[in-house]
């Protein structure tokens, strides 16, 4: 019989990652579950970081950013002896079920814990990349991407008193999620994602078409790691044959803070209670997402080896209504 869940965050914050744990620990104390905090992910798990969470510990924080717990990247649990040591912890813990909050690199950590203790295990999808299969959003991607786009509707203004082109990097190492939704949404003229290979040549070539046809001011969205590059290599690259002023502004980090969307909220409420209710009825090794509406479990492996597909319909849409 379960009696006692733990909760931590790994890997990258995100907005909402506060209001999942808020979620989770009033989610247990509605079963009569006891819950500690792990602080630092699994970092804070080897060096026995932890603190007794019960209702009152999580009031007025389901509007705050970061996480309350804190998150670290982990290499020694990468190792035999890392997740020995954690297996061991858990058991002197007296944990019999952990949520894990975090992304690909946190549920490959939580699939290995399973599989050398007796803990049952589910992870919660809290990644600003949105790259996770078997959810349709991810706790932080909908606040970063409104950061991302309150900026850009900012630097819109000075490129059109300017007239100049900016190329807005914002982050996506792998994968262009981020980019795809702000540039649609912020009517950039061109986005630049990892999934499709960057003509330069032709982007040099439309943006002296749109100039030619009397437009004075462009928005570029490029994803962290597009194929030609970052936002500054290319922009050196397309050098003068630009024939345009440019400005390169990278967002970076300022996207990860800031308080949640009313999205990433309801997400990540519905998601750490449903990461409680799937501990509660025997299952492991699942992340929890939401798909359709509906609260879904996915085993971990799936969740990093299925490709979550980038809907390339909207980049013929932001072409069209880039015009």
């Amino acid at each position: 019989m379960m009696k006692r869940i733990g909760v931590l965050t790994s890997g990258g914050d995100g907005p909402g990652m506060n209001a999942a744990i808020r979620a989770v620990v009033r989610t247990a104390a509605a079963y009569e579950l006891e819950v500690l905090g792990i602080r630092r992910g699994y970092a804070g798990l080897l060096d026995e970081e932890t603190v007794e969470l019960g209702p009152r510990a999580v009031a007025n924080l389901i509007h705050r950013g970061g996480t309350l717990l804190g998150t670290a990247r982990c290499e020694e649990m990468r190792t035999e002896a890392g997740l020995r040591k954690a297996a061991e912890n858990i058991a002197r813990f007296g944990i019999d079920g952990l949520v894990v909050i975090g992304g690909d690199g946190t549920f490959r950590g939580a699939q290995e814990l399973s599989a050398v203790s007796d803990v049952h295990v589910v992870g919660v999808p809290g990644t600003i990349d949105n790259d996770l299969y078997g959810t349709d959003a991810t706790i932080g991607f909908d606040t970063a991407v409104n950061t991302a786009m309150e900026a850009i509707d900012r630097l819109r203004d000075t490129a059109e008193a300017h007239e100049r082109l900016f190329f807005v990097e914002v982050m996506g190492r792998t994968r262009g999620f981020i980019a795809l939704s702000v540039g649609v949404a912020g009517g950039a003229e061109d986005i630049l994602v990892p999934e499709i290979r960057t003509d330069l040549e032709g982007l040099s070539a439309a943006i002296r078409e749109r100039l030619a046809a009397g437009k004075r001011a462009s928005i570029v969205v490029v994803a962290e790691g597009d194929d030609a590059g970052r936002a500054f290599e290319i922009a050196e690259k397309l050098g003068h044959g630009l024939v345009m002023d440019y400005r390169v502004c990278v967002l970076g980090h300022v996207q990860r803070g800031g308080p949640p969307t009313a999205q990433d909220r309801l997400l990540a409420s519905k998601l750490g209670a449903g990461a409680v209710r799937t501990l509660v009825e025997g299952r492991t090794g699942v992340m929890v997402g939401l798909m359709n509406g509906k609260v879904v479990e996915t085993p971990f492996e799936q969740t990093w080896r299925n490709d979550k597909a980038l809907d390339t319909d909207l980049l013929y849409l932001m072409k069209v209504l880039a015009r």
